[in-house]
């Protein structure tokens, strides 16, 4: 299981779902704020499984020496 989000990908998301996981604690308290795990957890391991479905990477190349 190799990375596939960038750096700025994974801090959007890493925001997004603390964002959401929020309005379970604050605001109308809502249950729908548990997805917010999804970005989260995706953003804190830098894979999405869905990029991967779809091939889609937002990471630099590391390129060979």
């Amino acid at each position: 299981m190799s990375r596939n989000e960038g750096t700025i990908d994974r801090a959007l998301r890493i925001i997004l779902g603390l964002i959401l996981l929020s309005l379970v604690f604050v605001g109308p308290a809502t249950p729908w704020g548990w997805v917010g795990l999804v970005p989260l957890v995706t953003g804190l391991i830098g894979f999405c499984p869905l990029y991967a479905v779809f091939g889609f990477k937002t990471c630099p190349l590391s390129k060979a020496p």
